[in-house]
């Protein structure tokens, strides 16, 4: 022990103790509450790297600005803006869950990174409530699956031809279609878009729009 104090600084190692507290704790809420029922690979990971690099950012800035006068609340503050307006620059819509895992991440990254008095147990403590809520707010709610769809037959979204439309998406998709909800309908290419629920024998279910199709959330609104 004492050759590794040597080493590194005493802080340095309560930073590790730290830091280990928080990638557990995202690495449970992203792997086994988020994934199961998105299975999103790419914010998968997203939200652990970023995780990672808002934990260190946060640290060190308070470190580097614990000597400068008055100037610490001044410069976290700004550093914080920073931070969560990430969120904001982004080339892709984020749908809404994705978004609130991500501000889940950020906020348990900052939490971690500033809890540099909170005794080990309460910062556990801290960390294993909000698991507990995210835990009680994926599973008391009942979600149905659906993905968008780009579909061809226009001629189909009308409303008096909606049990043709669902049939067709049967037989098409493989799937049992319980709900199509139209979105944008571009009449130059004969194409639509289409939310269309459907039933699993899967319980978890997914409740993110499937991202090997190439369509923007912009393009759906809610349909007939």
């Amino acid at each position: 022990m004492d050759t590794l104090t040597n080493l590194v600084s005493l802080d340095y190692l309560h930073m590790l103790v730290r830091f280990a507290i928080c990638f557990a704790v995202n690495w449970v809420i992203v792997n086994k509450l988020y994934y199961p029922k998105s299975k999103r690979r790419d914010f998968f990971f997203t939200f652990m790297l970023i995780g990672v690099a808002i934990f260190f950012i946060v640290f060190f800035m308070i470190f580097v600005l614990e000597d400068m006068k008055g100037k610490t609340g001044i410069g976290v503050g700004i550093g914080m803006f920073g931070i969560f307006s990430i969120m904001r620059y982004r080339t892709d819509a984020m749908p809404v869950r994705e978004m609130t895992y991500l501000f889940i991440v950020l906020c348990l990254s900052v939490v971690n990174a500033l809890a540099s008095t909170m005794p080990v147990t309460e910062l556990l403590l801290t960390n294993v409530l909000i698991i507990i809520c995210v835990w009680l707010c994926e599973f008391s709610l009942k979600v149905e699956p659906c993905k968008l769809v780009q579909y061809d037959r226009i001629e189909l979204i009308k409303p008096e031809c909606r049990e043709e439309l669902i049939a067709d998406l049967n037989k098409r998709l493989g799937l049992t279609v319980i709900k199509v909800e139209v979105g944008g309908v571009d009449l130059l290419r004969d194409m639509a878009v289409l939310k269309v629920y459907y039933k699993t024998t899967d319980r978890r279910g997914t409740n993110s729009v499937d991202g090997k199709v190439k369509v923007r959330q912009s393009e759906f609104t809610e349909g007939q």
